[in-house]
């Protein structure tokens, strides 16, 4: 499924993306429900704060405060001022505190389900995918939404309420022209903001997919330090890299000097506002109709109510901002995968563990096909080996056995069983695989060993690390099978790193057996030694072996050859090379092949 570009994403705030993070919120009722009471607090407090300063200043301008009694009404006003700013700010950090946890428990939440969906997405998502980028887009939009339940909350909405009850206060104590005046600028400045922030969003989501790139660009890279190294490629990759960290500097200036724009125009709608409230209030002041108090209130209304103005100009810039990141991360949830489970399905159950492919066609493109009415079975305790030259389809039967792939027409079945009606799940638990190329996780090579079934015991890890004949070489670690195996398992040998998807394999006791070129990274010696292994653990179960060395597939009770896309014949070893066909044209052709130097 072709993603839809970012950059043609509808304009003004996205409405479907809040109300698709309001579910996250709702088991968190009561923490928000006491921090909106701590807000309508806060915002209280904020609005008693300039009439306290009114009478504090026209009592100090009175002049007559003779007396400790008459003392005694200032300084009651200005402990009285002293406590609603400290009200502000104590009910401020109260709401602070308990929607934190709203917050945080929301972006775990959001960030799990993300995670959780990427593992459910198909194989060919993920062969498609740039990790990099990837991992830059679920940062940046888990970060984002974050940002969105916090301001979007607790800034827009109160702030607004501000205004509208400021504006009323002024229209109420000193006439029409001071309520309407911060109406007129507010709508100006709002207008002014949500026009620019428009114009200039597509230059945040340029900027984030620059950097996207750029990361991606580096953790390829570095990825695949060892092919640079080999190649010598080192300004190679230094020039891409630049060209990407180019194309991102020119995207954070342009998005830099359309800020200046944004920033500019509501500095001169702020300035002028107050100059012009003050101007105003000035004229009423000489003609007798205000008090000096009354400036001074309404001078601290216009700054206490610009000040929250001016950072909602700040948050409605971000919040345009964190949507475009939150954009991407809801793309990714909204991937559908190629592969789901029947409406029905059953959970497999493997009584015997026959497998049969029963006039398979699939083709990764339709013009590219791969199988074409292949027919074949693997017996229960059987062990069937598939050969062919490159591109006959030997690995496709695999991915298509896993479900990575559904075939385009006939079906596969294990035990009569559908696979296509199972539930994926309990279909791979069935089947432990080697695969031709492992890839290992950062960390011991004894935890790397037990996912293969994370519940094994110690000693269960052992028996499988002893089948593997991986036990010499774990005793020559200096850490033993608590050694570090690095990324990707870059520390180890293809042999050694073989051997572990060997173990895991053995560990996982799955009733069915799937070996893709198992033995491919081993020397003839160690190949032997796997074989024979690979022949103990194999007994009693059913064994599809996926070859291109015959000589590691001459025990098989069957061997299958493909060609293309179809058996062309069937049989065992000797039998095969007394047909002098295909497999004994191959068979030929490998023993007349020179070996190679080690």
């Amino acid at each position: 499924m072709k993603r839809p570009s970012s950059l043609n994403a509808p304009s003004g705030l996205n409405w479907q993306i809040i109300s698709s993070i309001l579910p996250y919120l709702a088991r968190y009722r009561l923490r928000i429900a006491l921090a909106l009471a701590c807000l309508l607090l806060a915002k209280t407090a904020t609005l008693i704060g300039p009439f306290l300063l009114k009478h504090i200043v026209d009592t100090l301008e009175g002049g007559n405060l003779a007396g400790s009694a008459l003392w005694a009404i200032p300084l009651g006003l200005l402990l009285a001022y002293g406590l609603a700013r400290f009200a502000t700010v104590i009910f401020g950090e109260i709401r602070d505190t308990l929607f934190g946890r709203v917050t945080e428990g929301a972006m775990r939440r959001i960030g799990l389900r993300v995670f959780e969906h990427l593992h459910q997405l198909d194989l060919a998502f993920h062969l498609e995918r740039r990790t990099g980028g990837l991992a830059r887009d679920i940062e940046r939009g888990t970060t984002g939404i974050g940002f969105l339940m916090r301001f979007f909350v607790f800034n827009i909405a109160p702030t607004l309420f501000e205004v509208v009850m400021v504006a009323f206060l002024l229209f109420w104590n000193y006439g029409w022209l001071f309520g309407v005046l911060p109406l007129f600028a507010v709508g100006l400045y709002v207008t002014y903001s949500v026009y620019t922030t428009e114009w200039r969003t597509r230059f945040v989501r340029e900027m984030n997919q620059a950097d996207s790139r750029s990361n991606t660009r580096a953790v390829d890279s570095l990825l695949n330090f060892e092919t640079v190294k080999y190649f010598t490629n080192e300004e190679l990759e230094a020039r891409r890299y630049d060209e990407e960290l180019a194309l991102w500097e020119q995207a954070r200036r342009k998005n830099r000097l359309s800020m200046f724009a944004l920033n500019g125009g509501q500095a001169l709608i702020i300035a002028a506002a107050q100059t012009g409230m003050m101007i105003a209030a000035a004229i009423q002041v000489s003609r007798g109709l205000m008090t000096v108090g009354d400036f001074v209130a309404v001078q601290a209304f216009m700054m206490q109510l610009f000040m929250p103005l001016n950072f909602l100009g700040f948050v409605y810039r971000e919040i345009k901002g964190s949507l475009a990141n939150v954009e991407k991360l809801f793309e990714l949830l909204g991937q559908k995968p190629a592969i789901i489970d029947a409406p029905n399905a059953q959970r497999l159950t493997v009584s015997e563990g026959r497998i049969r492919y029963e006039d398979v066609q699939f083709a990764y493109t339709e013009d590219r096909p791969i199988l074409n009415g292949l027919d074949f079975s693997v017996g229960p305790g059987e062990k069937v080996a598939v050969v062919g030259a490159s591109g006959t389809g030997k690995s496709t039967l695999i991915k298509l056995l896993l479900r990575f792939y559904d075939v385009d027409q006939g079906r596969i079945t294990i035990d009569g069983q559908d696979i296509s009606q199972c539930t994926q799940h309990s279909l791979r638990q069935a089947i432990a695989i080697v695969p031709q190329d492992t890839v290992l996780f950062n960390t011991s090579l004894l935890e790397n060993i037990r996912y293969g079934r994370p519940g094994a015991s110690d000693a269960e890890v052992a028996e499988a690390i002893e089948l593997a004949h991986l036990t010499h070489f774990v005793r020559s670690l200096p850490e033993g099978h608590d050694t570090l195996v690095g990324e990707r398992g870059l520390k180890l040998s293809g042999g050694e790193k073989q051997r572990v998807a060997i173990a895991r394999a053995v560990l996982k006791r799955s009733p069915i057996l799937v070996f893709d070129e198992a033995t491919s990274s081993l020397d003839s010696h160690a190949e032997q030694a796997i074989l024979g292994a690979l022949r103990e653990v194999a007994r009693g179960h059913s064994s599809l072996v996926i070859a291109h060395r015959l000589s590691t597939v001459v025990d098989a009770d069957r061997i299958v050859v493909l060609n293309q896309g179809r058996v062309a014949e069937t049989g065992t070893h000797s039998e095969l090379l007394a047909s002098g066909t295909l497999y004994a044209r191959l068979w030929q052709a490998q023993q007349d092949k020179p070996s190679l130097p080690v």
